[in-house]
């Protein structure tokens, strides 16, 4: 049997694998990506793209490519509730950062701006760019199983062109192979939760929907519409996939009873009803059902086996978490990986990936699936989850009108209920404030500092820190003509000393370190300087103090001002870091 050979085999190619490939290529890692399709994606599937994924991107210099594509911010934010898109209205909230106030927390806390990117446009920009640096792609390539040993792994793969098997012989493995993870079942990675907790289906369809849509411009409408049950609530939903002519419907079904025969005319009527204008034309592209999910892997890896993407976290697509996570999975995971495997690090490092991501991803799974629940009480309101029979639901709808103290009280309470999805379609915090605990991870050094926790709620509210574990702060920051973002200093696939005026010898202790590691240094006449005093209020650290950033833009070290035994402390925290001590 022929064997092939490469540094890392990647299983999947969506967008935890897409992006495996595209950072271990920038980083000069040899890495082959097989896929058991014979294309890429070609239904939107995952499509928000929040400020830290963007982050990454431009990072891994995709960003602009990605801009191009998607649909901007701004026609992303009248999240609208409704008996139908030609129908009644019931109410908006502004979302994804459209908000005004949230809007200047996004601008505040990052140089990227969140978008719509749907899936099948965002593979093909990241699996494009890794292959053009180097990636190896073959489809049709069905995983079969691996064998591990001390010096890495033998993974037997099928053709199914050809029909033949043969091996790859990889030194780590990276199953992102989806929500049913063939290598994460061969590699018994634990789960918690469970799986099919409701039943839904995806609807692909064209139609010119401009009338109802372009002045109140969303990514999603909520439709309260009898019959329908999406992840239990009495809703479909239409979302937006390209303005204004490009959708995708989602509806329920009982999981129990199995997914309805989708033909033609089962999408038609759905979609019509949603729509609620059977004359506009309307052409169905494709149909598919899947399973609302509520399950965390907790432990990502096994030996010399990664698991990335939804292999590990499996959750419905409510607060737009899902490739975004996958792909900072991949972004946390490919640093590691290349500095073990060019031996600047031990392999201990690699111990780190499920200490940091794991706990994000129970996190996210169950932010996800609270969010689903948290969209009942609309319905609630206008007594819409069970109605007796349709014609109760319209009259409950109607009687909001009234000018009696009931309906003043149904107005109230559908209004506090739109407003409290922010916890869905603006959580700011549930994007940014994702955080490594030193406790657990060897990759990040205490400071010996109490963490002071969080001033405002932290799924809503953005709040920088450079705290070891957190992500470096944003700030502006000038270099001759040339205005950067602090998170473009950092980045690289480096380690980076950012420090300032007196920090001299945090340079000499990095320079004194074998370790790629660049440098920072903010301040007047300085390599960089910070005209807006951003800088200085976001650091924590006076101006000769030091942050030593890893290549995934996390804080892994701070001492907050010069040091005589600077580069012991430098030193002892690398050391750490890169598992050596």
């Amino acid at each position: 049997m022929h064997t092939v050979e490469t540094d890392v085999l990647i299983v999947g190619s969506g967008p935890a694998g897409a992006a495996a490939a595209l950072a271990l290529s920038t980083y000069g890692v040899p890495n082959i990506v097989v896929t058991r399709y014979a294309a890429l994606a070609d239904t939107p599937r995952a499509h928000i793209t929040n400020q830290r994924t963007m982050e990454v991107l431009r990072d891994l210099g995709v960003e602009r490519d990605v801009i191009a594509k998607a649909t901007p911010q701004h026609l992303m934010g009248n999240t609208t509730f409704c008996t139908s898109l030609a129908g009644e209205e019931l109410g908006r909230v502004r979302s994804w950062g459209n908000d005004p106030l949230v809007q200047a927390a996004h601008e505040l806390a990052s140089p990227t701006r969140m978008c719509d990117m749907p899936q099948h446009l965002m593979e093909p920009v990241l699996v494009d760019a890794a292959v053009a640096r180097g990636t190896h792609l073959r489809f049709s390539t069905v995983y079969k199983s691996y064998a591990e040993d001390a010096d890495g792994v033998t993974v037997t793969v099928e053709d199914r062109l050809r029909g033949d098997e043969y091996t790859i012989r990889a030194k780590y493995l990276i199953g992102a192979d989806g929500g049913r993870s063939k290598v994460a079942e061969d590699a018994g990675l634990p789960m918690g939760g469970q799986m099919g907790v409701a039943g839904s289906i995806n609807i692909l369809f064209d139609a010119d929907l401009s009338k109802y849509t372009a002045h109140r411009p969303a990514t999603l409408y909520w439709v309260l519409a009898p019959g329908a049950t999406v992840g239990g609530i009495g809703a479909g939903l239409v979302r937006n996939v390209r303005p204004w002519n490009e959708w995708l419907t989602v509806w329920g079904y009982d999981v129990q009873a199995g997914p309805p025969d989708l033909t033609t005319e089962y999408a038609e009527s759905v979609v019509r009803q949603l729509i609620g204008d059977d004359e506009i034309p309307v052409t169905i592209k494709s149909s598919s059902a899947w399973t609302v999910n509520e399950m965390y892997a907790e432990t990502y890896s096994s030996g010399r086996v990664f698991c990335a993407g939804d292999a590990t976290h499996r959750h419905p697509p409510s607060n737009g978490l899902g490739s975004n996570t996958s792909i900072q999975d991949s972004y946390n995971l490919a640093w590691k990986l290349k500095l073990v495997l060019d031996g600047t690090a031990s392999p201990k490092l690699l111990d780190t990936y499920t200490a940091e991501r794991a706990p994000i991803g129970r996190q996210i799974v169950t932010r996800a699936n609270r969010s689903i629940r948290e969209t009942a009480p609309v319905f609630e309101a206008l007594g819409g989850l069970a109605p007796q029979t349709p014609e109760q639901l319209w009259a409950n709808i109607e009687a909001r009108k009234d000018a009696t103290g009931a309906a003043a009280e149904q107005r109230a309470k559908l209004r506090e209920a739109i407003a409290f999805k922010a916890y869905e379609f603006n959580a700011h915090g549930v994007d940014l404030n994702q955080r490594y605990d030193a406790g657990t991870s060897a990759a990040i050094v205490p400071d010996g500092t109490e963490d002071p926790g969080f001033d405002r709620d932290p799924e809503l509210y953005h709040q920088p820190s450079s705290r070891p574990g957190a992500r470096l702060p944003h700030a502006w920051i000038t270099a001759g003509t040339r205005t950067l973002s602090t998170l473009d200093a950092a980045g690289g696939g480096r380690f980076t000393v950012f420090t300032g005026i007196g920090g001299d010898c945090w340079l000499r202790a990095a320079a004194a370190r074998d370790a790629d590691i660049a440098t920072a240094v903010i301040g007047p006449g300085q390599q960089y300087e910070d005209p807006y005093g951003d800088w200085a209020r976001v650091s924590e650290i006076a101006d000769s103090g030091v942050l030593l950033v890893r290549p995934d833009g996390y804080v892994a070290f701070r001492h907050h001002a010069a040091a005589a035994d600077a580069e012991r402390l430098l030193g002892d925290a690398l050391r750490r870091i890169l598992g050596h001590d």
